[in-house]
């Protein structure tokens, strides 16, 4: 039997099989031996147990994708999550967020939440990813906007959200799905979201997928390759590839750079630019480290 894991605790894991059916199940001891250590949305081989005894996982099929932190499988999606208001959105945060999903061959889209409270910051951050093929789309828990339009580009695919603590995560999923999820005011003091998810779940909803309730994600750290790999994840500079008058072309502070020319007349925002030069000298500084 065949099913996707749901959740873990402690050493149980929760599996959701083909028919609908919620099994508890632990993971053999071989796949410890071999170092398989099941994640929430693994397609897994299960056998189910008999009366009140736990069923067995004997087998994970392979994945699509794989993240470490959170220990998740088999996304088709990330939301990356950012506030036109308080928080103030953290846009290299973002960029971050993006660059980790497309590396883990991951789909995302950006949602801009609280675009009620400063329609003009919504606006612009829409503008600022007009060219990164992450569909930006401005919704409002309060108002409704947009959030009809964000559960459609969902429907039956296994989700998750991600973004700065405060941007109103947990809230945007409840208006997405009719759910009860935790959700946190701000913190007066130091205008920071309190993260009021603790555990990481697989929930099916009512459009035919699953959303992941995860903590962590904001956390996610980009890991250290070829600072020339960057680029290559920054959809608005793909066109212009081989334009340049350097190959390979950094796209920083080369001349004759066709993606600086295209800044400079507008074609690409350069808030955007200016942030992914930033993340290009941070990863060559790690480059040059990575062995000390």
């Amino acid at each position: 039997m065949q099913g996707i894991i749901l959740k873990g605790i402690g050493s149980f894991y929760y599996v959701l099989d083909d028919a609908g059916a919620v099994h508890q199940v632990r993971a053999q001891r071989k796949l410890r031996r071999e170092r398989l250590k099941p994640r929430i949305g693994d397609r897994v081989e299960i056998t189910p147990g008999e009366g009140e005894e736990d069923g067995w996982i004997h087998g994970i099929l392979p994945r699509r994708n794989a993240l470490v932190r959170p220990p998740v499988a088999n996304i088709d999606v990330v939301v990356i999550v950012a506030a036109a208001a308080a928080p103030l959105p953290d846009l290299m945060m973002v960029d971050r967020l993006l660059l980790n999903a497309r590396r883990s061959h991951i789909d995302a889209l950006l949602a801009i939440t609280k675009c009620d409270l400063d329609e003009g910051l919504a606006d612009d951050i829409v503008n600022q990813y007009r060219g990164a093929a992450c569909d930006p789309v401005k919704v409002s828990a309060v108002t409704g906007e947009g959030v009809d339009a964000l559960r459609e580009r969902l429907s039956g695919r296994v989700h998750a959200l991600a973004g700065q603590s405060g941007a109103g995560k947990s809230t945007l999923i409840n208006a997405l799905y009719g759910l009860t999820l935790e959700t946190g005011d701000l913190s007066r003091k130091i205008d920071r979201g309190k993260n009021t998810t603790r555990s990481c779940e697989l929930i099916p909803v009512s459009c035919g997928g699953m959303v992941l309730d995860t903590p962590g994600f904001s956390l996610l750290e980009t890991d250290v390759f070829d600072p020339v790999e960057i680029k290559d994840s920054y959809p608005e500079f793909a066109p212009l590839e081989g334009g340049c008058f350097f190959q390979p072309c950094y796209h920083a502070s080369e001349p004759r750079c066709a993606v600086r020319d295209a800044v400079r007349a507008g074609e690409i925002d350069p808030k955007r630019h200016e942030r992914y030069v930033e993340l290009l000298n941070d990863m060559r500084q790690r480059w040059r480290e990575r062995y000390d």
